[in-house]
């Protein structure tokens, strides 16, 4: 039976929240291996003068350990 980590990390983008959590997995893929799933836990924008500026997601990235 696998055995199974999670780590939460926050990650921005001024695109979207698609890109946010793109961005919080292609970072984490940098020194984590084996990535199974991303659950997004939380998600916020940043709003200036009444417009969205950038968004923000609170992630929790689950992997196997070896």
């Amino acid at each position: 039976m696998p055995i199974v980590k999670i780590i939460e990390v926050l990650s921005s983008s001024e695109k979207s929240i698609d890109d946010a959590v793109r961005s919080a997995v292609t970072e984490v893929a940098k020194t984590v291996r084996n990535i199974d799933s991303v659950y997004v836990k939380d998600i916020k924008a940043h709003v200036k003068d009444g417009v969205v500026t950038t968004f923000g997601v609170i992630c929790q990235i689950s992997f196997r350990v070896n």
